[in-house]
């Protein structure tokens, strides 16, 4: 095991992918009882294939990942896998310490995912020696290619990412720090073809900064509810638009973004909230996030009608 290189067919339809549309990250289907929908999975993770995203990334931050246990996972990742069809590169979550992270891996592999993206590890700190060797344990455990994520607990320097990027399976770095000075440092370090994804919260608010330093592939949550939104804005920013793309922030974005911070969880409540409001079948979040409060779901509403005025759509 181990043996990818930085040029297989995976790593092209990845840079190919990111250079064509945002990367999506669906949300997890539940019942009402909290129990896990594979049918309303099924029918959000085609709607959101059909508006052409760049890569679908099932079971990750968004898709509430800490909260399915392995049978829940392979039903979710075989989902997606099944409804991609080889139109965009799988790209499935798996975390926790290596050895777990190494269970879900191998679940991903027999679904047919093409790559994982590596979560941060749960609870601890640790040094850049045992980042590293975390990387490498579960490298060694797994035939599919790797993105890093670094966020929370989990900041690479510059000497630890070249370590990384000599790891035949680890083929990129998904940034959520937006340490902008730390992420130059990083794309300077990185061999030639190594590939950098922008994982900030609600990305489109540091699309600009990002690009700036090498970095203009980025995640995109409003995708998971409003691709209409999204679409417009990854065009208006690769077409040099700065207007659009200004007035989509401030009208849009930061609004959304306070909004999202009024609550810790809110990243992850408020756009399922916002996907149910455009009637996907998306069901609640699972404890211990929570759903938004009535208010705040008003506010929501509000909001999601007039960025999708902005652009032309209707809620």
């Amino acid at each position: 095991m181990g043996s990818v290189s930085l040029e297989t067919d995976t790593v092209r339809r990845l840079r190919d992918g990111m250079a064509q549309g945002v990367l999506s990250f669906p949300l997890t289907s539940f019942h009402e009882d909290g129990s896990l929908d594979p049918d309303g999975f099924r029918a959000h993770v085609a709607a959101q294939i059909a508006t052409a995203p760049g890569a679908v990334f099932p079971a990750c931050g968004t898709g509430e990942f800490f909260s399915l246990d392995e049978a829940e996972y392979r039903q979710v990742v075989t989902v997606a896998v099944e409804e991609a069809g080889g139109r965009v590169p799988v790209v499935a979550g798996v975390g926790y310490g290596w050895a777990q992270a190494a269970r879900f891996a191998r679940i991903a592999e027999e679904a047919g995912a093409d790559a994982l993206l590596v979560l941060p590890h749960y609870l601890v700190a640790a040094p850049q020696d045992g980042l590293v060797a975390q990387l490498e344990q579960l490298a060694a455990r797994t035939r599919l290619p790797l993105i890093a994520y670094q966020r929370g607990q989990v900041a690479f320097t510059a000497g630890s990412l070249k370590r990384i990027a000599r790891i035949p399976n680890v083929i990129g770095l998904k940034d959520g720090h937006s340490d902008l000075d730390r992420l130059q440092r990083l794309t300077l370090a990185a061999p030639e073809g190594f590939l950098f994804f922008n994982g900030a919260a609600t990305a489109e608010i540091q699309a600009r900064a990002y690009a700036a330093v090498g970095v203009p592939a980025y995640s995109s949550a409003v995708h998971a509810f409003a691709p209409e939104i999204a679409n417009a804005f990854f065009a208006a920013l690769q077409g040099g638009d700065h207007g659009t793309v200004d007035k989509l922030l401030r009208d849009f974005y930061v609004p959304l973004v306070e909004l999202r911070d009024r609550v810790p969880g809110y990243a992850v409540s408020l756009v399922k909230a916002a996907a149910r409001l455009r009637g996907r079948p998306v069901g609640p979040v699972r404890a211990p996030l929570t759903d938004p409060s009535a208010g705040d779901l008003a506010d929501l509403r509000t909001l999601l009608a007039a960025g999708l005025d902005l652009v032309g759509a209707a809620l």
